[in-house]
């Protein structure tokens, strides 16, 4: 995706949504503008998202955005240490696990906007909102698998032929291959998942130690010809760059969430509050849209409509941050004793 495209899809996404935008209570807006600023914590991408998304909050409410980058384990320590140490900086946090590990240390406070979201993109007990979505499937080589030549089944991925042509990532993550185990045990079940997780194992899947991203890149690169596990959206940023990249449509995907919480001690609870309003307004989903990632506003498609699960022409599994982390332990034990 080039810098002029984001720059026009940015600019489009605010003209689209200024008439359009979700709206906050004066009064609290008045009580955040009183407070002035809000620090938040992020394993959002920062050109991407970020930086857009924080411009655009502080020029509609003119209250100053403080971010700082980790993945979603560091903003968790990050809090928690901060809390131990009565300094908590933080108002807000986000990311696929960082809300659970924070709220089982009772830092999470249980509110959530009013919104049109369905109801798998929100905590039944209030304590995180979803901002977009993951979808986790293979992507290819366009240049080593010929289009229509690809895998397009989890059978597909047996055949002989890809035997030492395939990688993931080996951290313990959902976009890795703990989550395709994970995957593969939910859609087929304790016994028929093992059997099929035993023999994927005969086709020597490469494993590094990195990241969905950075596995994806060595396909792109030619070292491997398929990937596994990666995130959808990844393949079609990098395909609008000229890379030789595509992903597959394999059913049923794992799809994660990357969700909101406001800190339950903070002390910008209504700036805090607008903030996650304003990223799950129509408005807020455009930016996310805009950024090439999967928004989970029923009315802002992806940029390319497909990504998103529709449950008819792509079908995917839903699982919370509580079902990832419920089931990881165990995912990555059973990727342990079958793949190394």
């Amino acid at each position: 995706m080039s810098a002029k495209f984001i720059l026009a899809a940015f600019a489009l996404a605010i003209a689209a949504t200024s008439s359009h935008a979700q709206t906050a209570d004066k009064a609290m807006i008045d009580a955040a503008r009183k407070e002035g600023e809000i620090t938040w914590y992020t394993t959002q991408i920062v050109n991407q998202l970020v930086r857009p998304a924080t411009a655009a909050f502080e020029k509609k409410y003119g209250i100053k955005v403080n971010y700082v980058r980790a993945n979603a384990t560091e903003i968790a320590l990050r809090v928690i240490n901060e809390a131990r140490a009565g300094r908590i900086q933080a108002d807000i946090v986000d990311g696929t696990a960082t809300s659970v590990m924070l709220r089982r240390e009772g830092h999470i406070m249980q509110w959530v906007p009013q919104t049109k979201f369905e109801k798998q993109f929100v905590d039944p007990d209030r304590h995180w909102i979803a901002t977009n979505l993951y979808v986790l499937t293979p992507g290819f080589n366009t240049d080593l698998v010929r289009k229509g030549t690809e895998p397009k089944t989890y059978a597909d991925l047996l055949d002989p032929k890809w035997k030492g042509k395939m990688i993931w990532n080996s951290t313990p993550s959902s976009s890795a291959g703990p989550g395709f185990v994970g995957t593969i045990l939910n859609v087929m079940g304790e016994e028929k998942g093992m059997a099929y997780l035993r023999e994927l194992a005969k086709q020597n899947v490469a494993s590094v130690a990195s990241s969905g991203r950075q596995v994806l890149d060595q396909v792109i690169s030619g070292e491997y010809p398929i990937a596994l596990q990666i995130f959808n959206n990844h393949s079609v940023i990098s395909s609008s760059k000229g890379a030789p990249v595509s992903w597959i449509p394999m059913e049923p995907s794992m799809a994660v969430l990357s969700v909101m919480s406001v800190i339950k001690s903070t002390p910008r609870p209504n700036a805090a509050k607008l903030f996650v309003e304003f990223i799950t307004s129509e408005e807020g989903q455009k930016l996310v849209q805009a950024a090439g990632e999967l928004p989970v506003h029923p009315d802002v498609a992806p940029t390319e409509a497909s990504l998103r699960p529709d449950g008819v022409r792509f079908k995917a599994l839903y699982l919370s941050p509580e079902e990832v982390e419920k089931g990881m332990q165990s995912w990555s034990k059973t990727f342990s004793e079958i793949f190394r």
